[in-house]
């Protein structure tokens, strides 16, 4: 091979490398594909359609009886607010957190480690309104879609799940009487309350 020929391979060899890096990956390639954008939607839909639910049947509740009767009512509706939502959606949906009030709201593995990662990033400077994973996972054997939405604390959670100066008249003695093991104040105006959390086999 003479001189000429090694300087024009080696002028080609960045634009061969480029070419490289930007061709089709074959099904052998280690690369990781993102969900499927359908059903990230559906999942992101349904997640952005229960919190409003809920948050408008509590603020009614605390106009009327005051947040330590919101509550109570809280304690009932928001259960029944996430079956109906699942038996409307086929999406299995309920709240978790970190820091729990309802014994029922503890997060599983992968549920603790996306939160964990949420309190990461905002603390980063994200967009807590932005924060959320989509994700299939294998759990027994079984394929499972898992989608999380991180739910951020409003001025009126403040009322229940405040610091001890900000809870509302009464807040502390329900709290103590329907949740003896509650972890769910000391939030501040922004932070992230928890999330909401969906998850569907796939058949």
């Amino acid at each position: 091979m003479n001189k000429s020929t090694l300087l024009l391979a080696a002028s080609l060899l960045p634009i061969l490398s480029a070419c490289n890096a930007l061709a089709p990956k074959t099904p052998d390639s280690p690369v990781t594909s993102a969900p499927p954008a359908a059903w990230v939607d559906e999942a992101r839909q349904v997640a952005a359609s229960v919190p409003p639910k809920l948050m408008a049947v509590l603020m009614t509740e605390i106009q009327q009886g005051g947040p330590a009767h919101a509550i109570g009512i809280c304690q009932t509706e928001a259960p029944k607010m996430a079956r109906a939502a699942s038996e409307a959606t086929g999406w299995q949906i309920r709240r978790v957190s970190l820091g729990n009030r309802n014994p029922k709201a503890v997060p599983d593995a992968w549920e603790r480690a996306t939160l964990q990662e949420f309190d990461r990033q905002q603390a980063a400077g994200a967009d807590v309104a932005k924060l959320e994973r989509a994700e299939v996972v294998t759990e027994n054997g079984q394929q499972v879609k898992r989608y999380m939405r991180a739910l951020p604390v409003q001025a009126a959670c403040l009322q229940c799940h405040g610091s001890a100066d900000k809870l509302g008249p009464g807040v502390a003695a329900r709290l103590n009487e329907l949740y003896p093991q509650d972890k769910g104040t000391g939030y501040l105006l922004g932070q992230i309350r928890g999330a909401l959390t969906l998850r569907q086999n796939i058949q």
